[in-house]
């Protein structure tokens, strides 16, 4: 097991290339088991759940093969329609396979999802919608079986926003028979992004990108060529990087116009935030200022950034309060960052963060992905060495952080566990 060791206080200078996006990786992929023919993808991210998604998707029969960075999944044939508990249990996007295997193969036995442990992140709105559309639904020993002869179009109102839901009902609607009207929907860019790709198989959807989304089912779907999007919210930690270093780095492929809740609040506390010919320049000052935060569904402030947020807040001038509206338990590395010397208090739902001149390193452990990005922040701005063990939840959704950190001339390497 590796662990990535910073020594800090290092100013961050530099070119550095956002990578594909995980978020939207994820859904595209599963995507191709409502296609025939080879799809191609470009700009995919080299990560752990990108692995993992991929062995799912092998598991039911598809073939999946990489070269020079280029994706080809051929899910043409599909052999089984079970995505069983081992692999399952360490990705919640897992849970996407259930809508496109229920309307291509007319069943499917999905066991329930795991992931990081940042709360509940209930299932119901998904499996409401499936038998909304005629899906009969069973849970039985820790798996969800799903039948339906044939998926009807509905009328889907979900009672709270969710992404993987909006994402899982709209791809079994493709196929459904007649139209369905998904309302009160998702509108992240991944969303918009998964309805370009099933538009370009020859999907009806309307709407991606606003709380109504219509979809009008086909009979079948065929192979594409897409690029990945940028990843936003590996954008905005490298955003705050510059901004705990004081640096001046220069972000390419940087999804500017996705960020901009992001990009205001860092502009708030003080950051030089800047449009650059191809990319995007981001300086942090001397002083960093509090600014208050309440996460929210896009396109507010998400959850994915509020761990990196609080350790700039960390090191602010003044008091700060974090909100966090989206995930009950994602406050967990708040414990890590009072062992860097952070001050800061949990009061329900927020986080009271009162500015303290200097963190100091110590050594810590990665509870989630959003929470190891936020520790190796941290040991970025801290006096001294930092340990950041259980690393390989950044690999899950960070391409080579510690290297791109490295070439912006940060003191940081990755070593094994014992070294």
């Amino acid at each position: 097991m590796d662990k990535i060791v910073i020594r800090g206080g290092e100013r961050l200078i530099g070119e550095v290339e956002v990578s594909g996006s995980k978020n939207a990786t994820l859904p595209i992929f599963v995507s191709c088991l409502l296609s025939q023919g080879d799809n191609l993808f470009y700009n995919v991210p080299h990560l752990r759940d990108v692995q993992t998604i991929i062995k799912v998707l092998e598991n039911l029969g598809v073939r999946v093969s990489e070269k020079n960075g280029v994706y080809q999944i051929n899910a043409t044939e599909i052999s089984n329609d079970e995505a069983p508990y081992d692999l399952v249990k360490t990705m919640r996007a897992s849970i996407l396979v259930l809508g496109p295997l229920v309307a291509r193969m007319k069943k499917a036995t999905v066991s329930l999802p795991g992931g990081c442990a940042i709360g509940a992140r209930p299932i119901n709105l998904h499996l409401m919608g499936l038998e909304a559309m005629g899906a009969k639904i069973e849970l039985r020993h820790g798996y969800i079986e799903a039948k339906a002869d044939v998926l009807k179009g509905a009328n889907i109102s979900f009672d709270t926003v969710t992404v993987t839901g909006t994402e899982n009902l709209m791809m079994a609607a493709t196929l459904a028979k007649g139209k369905t009207t998904l309302q009160n929907t998702a509108v992240e860019p991944e969303v918009v992004d998964l309805a370009n790709v099933l538009n370009k198989m020859g999907a009806r959807i309307n709407g991606a990108g606003t709380s109504l989304i219509e979809i009008e089912g086909v009979e079948s779907l065929h192979a594409v060529e897409h690029t990945i999007i940028p990843d936003r919210i590996e954008a905005g930690t490298l955003m705050v990087a510059a901004g705990l270093t004081r640096g001046n780095i220069k972000i390419l492929h940087c999804p500017l116009s996705e960020m901009e809740m992001v990009v205001h609040k860092l502009r708030e506390s003080g950051m030089e935030i800047e449009s650059e010919g191809d990319g995007v320049r981001a300086v942090g000052m001397k002083r960093i200022r509090s600014v208050d935060i309440r996460t929210q569904p896009y396109p507010g402030f998400p959850t994915d950034m509020q761990a990196q947020f609080m350790v700039l807040m960390s090191l602010a001038r003044g008091l700060s309060v974090i909100s966090e509206t989206i995930f009950e338990n994602r406050f967990i590395h708040v414990s890590e960052l009072r062992r860097m010397g952070a001050d800061v208090r949990i009061q329900g739902d927020s986080a009271i963060i009162q500015g303290v001149e200097s963190l100091s390193g110590a050594t810590v452990m990665a509870t989630d992905l959003r929470a190891s990005a936020s520790l190796i922040l941290a040991g970025l701005a801290a006096e001294g060495v930092t340990v950041v063990s259980r690393v390989y939840h950044l690999d899950r959704g960070y391409e080579g952080l510690d290297k791109k950190l490295a070439k912006l001339g940060a003191n940081i390497k990755r070593v094994k566990e014992g070294d």
